[in-house]
């Protein structure tokens, strides 16, 4: 009998260690959520996403606190990126500690 593995979330990263370093991918719009304009912009192609600052985090989050200043009118890529996750655990060891 094959039992497929079942990858859980990282129980390490939670809201008070996470690194907000989703913040730096590029979040295509691809439904409305109601993304205030001022968050939004317009890529080469047209296309429609989340606006970033000159030092690459993603414009709607808050550098104080590191946490999502429209959060409840966030994204829909933003609503599934699961925190501890896979992909988010990627992204962290992509990225230097804030610690070095």
């Amino acid at each position: 009998m094959k039992i497929d593995a079942i990858n859980l979330p990282d129980a390490d990263v939670t809201c008070a260690t996470c690194r907000a370093n989703c913040c730096r991918l590029e979040v295509m719009l691809i439904t409305d959520t109601g993304v205030p304009d001022k968050y939004v912009a317009v890529d080469e192609w047209g296309g429609m996403t989340m606006a970033r600052l000159d030092d690459g985090w993603c414009a709607a989050l808050d550098r104080e606190t590191m946490l999502c200043g429209i959060y409840e009118k966030r994204p829909w890529i933003c609503r599934e990126f699961e925190m501890g996750g896979y992909e988010c655990l990627e992204e962290r060891a992509s990225l230097p500690s804030p610690d070095a």
